[in-house]
């Protein structure tokens, strides 16, 4: 079913639904104690970016609210620099992640995006539909799952999305998921479309090749990593990527 976007809007903001996802999204939608006064507030965690579990009229979602990471975090917080409300964070990924489903890709489906203006800037929130029984890539890692077999269909996740154009801005093993069904890509803030190039696929693969390092993928030997893990990868990307 093709997306229908909807806009509903106040003086503090703005919210951006899909309708055929639910006809109507309102604020309470992007406030956890409304989810919790409701008996639906499955579990809420912290981290860069609060996430909330929360079940809806649209089924179990994922209610993430926007914060920055980095140094620029001490600065700024949870706030972003308005440029126009096309340009902001939750309705650029929103849009993403609509073309993503359009293109049959694995990735959340998004429910509804907001932002709440003060001046120059803006705050900001997204809600998409959970992808459940899934166990992000680093968890897999950690319980000793990741294999040859794994790594490729992480190869051939990756390569889908590249040649379509899409571009992750953060390409690592917590924004990987597993499931029995299949993989999946989430987290896709600053992301965009591009015009497929090996330059920036490379750069893609080695981010997430940084990844598997930094938590301990190679913990047998960086050797071992490359025969069984990475080159696996690499080979199914490759086949995957031009078939």
């Amino acid at each position: 079913m093709m997306m229908q976007e909807r806009t509903y809007k106040s003086a503090a903001g703005a919210i951006l639904f899909d309708a055929t996802v639910s006809p109507q999204v309102g604020p309470d939608w992007f406030v956890p104690d409304y989810w919790h006064r409701q008996g639906a507030l499955r579990t809420q965690a912290g981290g860069r970016g609060g996430v909330s579990i929360i079940a809806t009229p649209a089924g179990e979602c994922v209610l993430r609210h926007y914060h920055r990471g980095g140094m620029v975090a001490a600065l700024m917080g949870d706030r972003y620099l308005w440029t126009g409300s096309d340009r902001t964070r939750p309705f650029a990924e929103f849009r993403l992640l609509g073309e993503i489903a359009r293109l049959g890709l694995p990735g959340p489906v998004p429910v509804a995006a907001r932002y709440v203006r003060q001046g120059l800037s803006y705050n900001a929130d997204l809600i998409t539909r959970r992808i459940a029984d899934a166990h992000t890539l680093a968890e897999c890692l950690a319980a000793g799952q990741l294999d040859g077999e794994l790594a490729t269909k992480v190869g051939a996740l990756v390569a889908r999305f590249h040649r379509a154009g899409i571009w992750h801005a953060d390409l690592n093993a917590h924004n990987v998921l597993v499931t029995s069904r299949g993989l999946y890509l989430i987290d896709f803030d600053r992301g965009c479309m591009r015009k497929p190039a090996t330059a920036w696929q490379q750069a893609n693969l080695q981010r997430l090749r940084r990844s598997l390092l930094k938590l301990g993928a190679a913990g047998h030997g960086e050797a071992l990593f490359e025969k069984d893990i990475w080159q696996p990868l690499l080979d199914r990307y490759g086949r995957t990527l031009t078939p």
